[in-house]
């Protein structure tokens, strides 16, 4: 029988119940669980948001503090140190969690993709069209730049090792070559 219980001191102090339970008394730390467990579960209910994963954290955080309870040197910091591991085990938890998804008939409505339709693919045709056509108007050194950034996917330092130019000049040539893209396409747009 645990000493706690036969002692019945129903106001013993924190510690004096964290060293019974280090001491291994199942009764001190279910008293020391009942005393903080409304801390703990706030702590949770703030990070998470939910009662239900609160108290599912609230648990862990408890089995943890269990496990560590004798790397607790002063008995009279349970208080702190057990608020301690619920913060950073909520946080952890918040952290891991994927992001919440709604499901409501509007939100879905909003975020799903658009279905293709036969303008749509005649729209993005004729931009590829007007895009290739004034990519063959640009000059060799332009063409070069885009195709190597854009549809090569080469970063700027291997641009700048392909082209032997440094990387804030192959910035600026990126800069110009768009600009002058834009122009050509506008112009056959206009045409």
């Amino acid at each position: 029988m645990s000493q706690y219980i036969q002692n019945k001191n129903p106001i013993a102090t924190v510690a004096e119940l964290v060293v019974y339970a280090q001491r291994g008394d199942r009764g001190a730390m279910g008293e020391l669980f009942h005393r903080y467990r409304q801390h703990v579960m706030a702590i949770a209910y703030r990070r998470l948001g939910d009662e239900n994963e609160s108290q599912e954290l609230c648990q862990e955080v408890f089995l943890q503090a269990i496990l560590k309870l004798n790397q607790l040197r002063d008995p009279e910091c349970f208080g702190g140190w057990i608020r301690s591991i619920a913060q950073r085990m909520a946080i952890n938890r918040a952290m891991r969690r994927p992001p919440s998804v709604s499901t409501e008939p509007q939100t879905l409505e909003a975020t799903c993709i658009e279905q293709r339709n036969p303008c749509a693919d005649a729209l993005e045709k004729e931009r590829a069209s007007q895009l290739r056509l004034g990519m063959r108007r640009l000059k060799d050194m332009d063409r070069d730049t885009l195709e190597a950034f854009y549809m090569r996917g080469q970063s700027l330092v291997e641009m700048s090792d392909q082209f032997d130019a440094p990387v804030g000049t192959i910035k600026r040539r990126l800069h110009v070559a768009r600009q002058r893209l834009a122009r050509e396409v506008e112009q056959l747009v206009s045409v």
